[in-house]
């Protein structure tokens, strides 16, 4: 496996696999091309053999000096539980430590039992709400109306 830095050009292969990778929920929406052109030196692909199998897209905070923010990240289904996604947040922390930032946030849906065990088990501390779902504390109406969002934080040593 090989990581490297996203290009421009990588939108139009990520893009139509979004859904697909997501068991058919409509996420596509949420990874504009933008993110690939302007974030290209803080956000990473994984390949095997030329085929993208993980993606990372995360980016410097504009306003707040000591921290990143990661905006979306995949693996390939058939090549989850290999590290390809631990490989790719160590990158980024790389990144982001060289730019002497010791903060790292990231925000999922409520349903997504997956990514919050994982952030969790990545070292991630969720971050208190104004109501819980399924004991998690949640953000309501962080991202619009009935659109609540559990919030991560995560100290780099």
């Amino acid at each position: 496996m090989e990581i490297r830095l996203v290009k421009s050009s990588d939108y139009n292969n990520i893009s139509p696999l979004i859904n697909d990778w997501w068991g058919g929920r409509q996420m596509s929406d949420m990874l504009p091309k933008l993110f690939f052109v302007h974030f290209n030196n803080t956000s990473f692909i994984a390949e095997k053999d030329s085929e993208i199998i993980g993606f990372l897209i995360g980016f410097l905070s504009q306003s707040y000096a000591n921290e990143a923010y990661i905006h979306f990240v995949g693996v390939h289904p058939d090549y989850r539980k290999y590290g390809i996604g631990k490989q790719l947040y160590k990158e980024f922390f790389q990144v982001v430590q060289k730019h002497n930032r010791n903060i790292v946030r990231a925000v999922t849906s409520p349903v997504n039992k997956v990514s919050i065990a994982y952030h969790k088990k990545m070292g991630f501390e969720i971050e208190e709400g104004d109501s819980e779902v399924n004991g998690v504390p949640v953000h309501t109406s962080y991202d619009g109306s009935d659109q609540g969002r559990v919030l991560f934080k995560k100290y780099l040593g």
